[in-house]
């Protein structure tokens, strides 16, 4: 009886250790995922035909009501001649729906492809994405953010906010991966990285 009991225990235990494992992304070193997806203005994007002009720089944002999301697309923007100088093509993803991306477009004045991510295939495939907890759901609404009103079928998840730059031969070379959402890589260290 006492081997069920501690079978029982242990079979719930790792339930509970795998329900609350976190997202790690992906390593430098690694072999970015490829992936096709529609922009902004409805031009079919490819990574791997990005990656025959140069280097990407890949960022993974929340929303349009990400303020620390604004505020790194906006940085970007500014600096995209020196980004694109270096050979770099500058590609945000984000769970939230088309209307979303327009607002995040509005706000930022971004002129980079952004992707609505369907279905979260590109965050799954770079380990970025996690299920926000019903509380902190709850406070997003309480302050005027539906998460999942914005994400439509993508539901409750967002991305950790990470960049990556991956080289022509779809190997990662730099990586930010940061679950403190307020944190986001300079422009600098992009620069320095590319």
């Amino acid at each position: 009886m006492k081997k069920i009991y501690l079978f029982l225990f242990c079979l719930c235990f790792s339930g509970l250790i795998y329900s609350q494992e976190k997202p790690e992304g992906l390593f430098i070193g690694s072999r970015a995922p490829d992936f096709r997806a529609t922009d902004q203005q409805g031009q079919e994007i490819r990574l791997r035909d990005l990656l025959k002009k140069g280097k990407v720089v890949l960022v993974f944002y929340r929303g349009y009501w990400c303020p620390y999301c604004n505020k790194e697309l906006s940085r970007l923007q500014d600096s995209l001649g020196l980004l694109t100088e270096k050979g770099a093509t500058v590609l945000a993803i984000t769970p939230e729906l088309p209307e979303g991306i327009t607002k995040t477009v509005e706000k930022t004045g971004v002129s980079f492809p952004v992707i609505h991510d369907r279905e979260l295939k590109i965050m799954k495939s770079y380990d970025v994405e996690f299920e926000v907890e019903e509380n902190s759901l709850s406070r997003y609404r309480s302050g005027g953010v539906d998460i999942e009103k914005n994400n439509g079928k993508n539901g409750k998840y967002l991305p950790v906010p990470a960049v990556y730059i991956i080289d022509k031969e779809s190997y990662i070379t730099y990586r930010f991966f940061e679950s403190d959402y307020r944190k986001r890589p300079s422009v600098k260290e992009l620069l320095a990285n590319l």
